[in-house]
């Protein structure tokens, strides 16, 4: 076998490779002055869109965030707890019966505190006709009382029970509080019928009845007689009528009669 054609095939194989071109790929980075001005203003542009597109998201979730946080710094924790309650416009009731009747523990979160439950806790008081509570931040309660005014005593005893304009007993003193009339009647209460009556009559008086009036006595519903200064009684029947049977009792005021029946009106009787 001749060697020749073999050695022929070698030579041109090494020839072909030798020929060939390898190529090999490498990446590098671009300057900016390679990219095209348009293609850099679009991917500008579109950063910017997905930002804008973002950032209202990312503000509520910051905004959720503190309002979390917030929330439970104020409900959650003692930091705004209630470390006061300040009592005004009480004479009758002390702060201390103000306070524990508000019944607000210590250090509870201000803004946890029931405001018309406690000022319904301390409207019950009986001296105590309405009551506000608000808050005063960071850590106070306000309550403020608006008292009974006082319109009578009721003798009781050796002791006497005050009412309001409503009947309501509020109060019980020792001695007989200067400036009130007397009331009589057996049961003094806002559910009382007597006292009730009584109350009736004292707000349809004149100021020249008011002046003179020494009591109210209420034998029944239907016979109530009040007595006057210098030992003069009005009888003045029920409860009903009770502006026109004054107006006809303060025109009577000057006559001599020990006792004057307006009862009815319209037909006055003396004695």
């Amino acid at each position: 076998m001749s060697p020749g054609p073999a050695r022929g095939r070698t030579t041109g194989e090494a020839a072909g490779r030798r020929g060939r071109v390898v190529r090999r790929w490498q990446l590098v980075r671009a300057d900016s002055d390679a990219v095209p001005p348009s293609t850099r203003r679009f991917m500008r542009r579109a950063r910017q869109r997905r930002m804008r597109a973002a950032l209202p998201w990312a503000v509520a979730a910051a905004v959720l965030a503190l309002a979390g946080l917030i929330t439970w710094v104020v409900l959650g924790t003692g930091l705004f707890g209630v470390r006061e309650v300040r009592v005004e416009g009480a004479e009758i009731v002390t702060p201390v019966q103000v306070r524990e009747a508000a019944g607000v523990p210590d250090g509870i979160p201000l803004a946890r505190v029931d405001l018309a439950g406690t000022a319904g806790r301390i409207g019950a008081l009986a001296p105590v006709e309405r009551a506000t509570v608000s808050r005063d931040w960071p850590g106070a309660l306000v309550v403020r009382v608006v008292e009974r005014t006082p319109l009578a005593a009721v003798p009781q005893g050796e002791r006497f029970v005050v009412i309001d304009r409503s009947g309501t007993a509020f109060r019980t003193l020792d001695e007989r509080p200067d400036g009130l009339p007397l009331v009589r009647v057996s049961r003094p209460g806002a559910d009382d019928p007597g006292t009730r009556a009584a109350v009736e009559v004292l707000g349809a008086l004149t100021p020249e009845l008011r002046d003179s009036l020494v009591d109210v006595t209420v034998e029944s519903l239907a016979l109530i007689k009040l007595r006057l200064a210098g030992g003069r009684t009005l009888i003045w029947g029920d409860a009903s009528r009770g502006e026109e049977k004054a107006r006809v009792a303060t025109a009577l005021l000057d006559q001599r009669a020990r006792t004057i029946d307006v009862s009815a009106p319209e037909v006055v009787t003396f004695r």
